[in-house]
This record gives C-alpha cells, sequence and structure tokens, in this order.
C-alpha cells in the first residue's frame, strides 16, 4: 500500500512539474507526457498485482492471467500514444518480459520468475518521467 501511494505521489509531482513546462512546448507533448506517465503508474500498479498473484497461484491460477493481460493493454495504450524511441524501446521489452512470463505459465511454471517484468516496468516508468 505504501508503494502505490509513493507512485501516486511520484505521478502527481510530475504532472505539477508539466504544468509548470513553459508555454513554448505544444499542448500535444504535455498531454502525450501526462500520458505516459499515467499508463506507466498503472502498469506499476498491474505489475504489483502480478506480484501478489505469482505468490497465490496456487489459490487462484487466473489472477497471473489477468494480471498479464492488464499490462499488456496498457502497453498498447503507450505504444498507440507516443513516437519516442525510449519509451518504444522500454515498451517492447516489458511487452517481451511479460510474454515470457506467460509462456512460462503456460508451460507449467507456478513461480515464474517476474523480475524482468518488474525491471522493464521500473525502465518503462523511467523513461516516462520527463
Amino acid at each position: 500500500m505504501a508503494a502505490r501511494h509513493r507512485r501516486r505521489t511520484a505521478a502527481f509531482a510530475v504532472v505539477a512539474a508539466l504544468v509548470a513546462v513553459p508555454a513554448v512546448v505544444g499542448c500535444d507533448a504535455v498531454s502525450k507526457a501526462l500520458d505516459c506517465v499515467q499508463t506507466a503508474d498503472s502498469i506499476a500498479d498491474s505489475v504489483t498485482d502480478l506480484q501478489q498473484a505469482v505468490e497465490n497461484a496456487a489459490d487462484d491460477p487466473t489472477q497471473t492471467d489477468q494480471s498479464l493481460d492488464a499490462i499488456e493493454k496498457n502497453l498498447d495504450k503507450i505504444g498507440d500514444k507516443t513516437d519516442n524511441t525510449d519509451v518504444n524501446k522500454a515498451v517492447d521489452d516489458l511487452q517481451k518480459a511479460v510474454s515470457n512470463v506467460r509462456d512460462a505459465v503456460k508451460n507449467g511454471d507456478e513461480t515464474p520468475d517476474i523480475s524482468p517484468v518488474t525491471d522493464a516496468a521500473g525502465e518503462l516508468t523511467k523513461v516516462c518521467t520527463p
């Protein structure tokens, strides 16, 4: 819970910084940056859900799939809204990590290594922060 609060506080700080951006930056660029930050925050929440789902896989194995689906849905949102190469690379890396976890689960791994997903989500958050 504290981690979510810190992420939300960080997201609000980023939003405040973006609002202070000089008028020479177009509204479209600010809007895209805000979308990236908001979606990255949603992905961070989904990664937290994924961690919990993997820990509780014995109780409800469908939670892992639902968490992976949520991450992929948010990745599609970012990918559709940006032409930034760093963001696109981070999105691609995260999509690959999610795909690897999904494959591991399909192959019977009840406790897949999700650290690549966590690392890639952290990188995405970093490149989305102005």
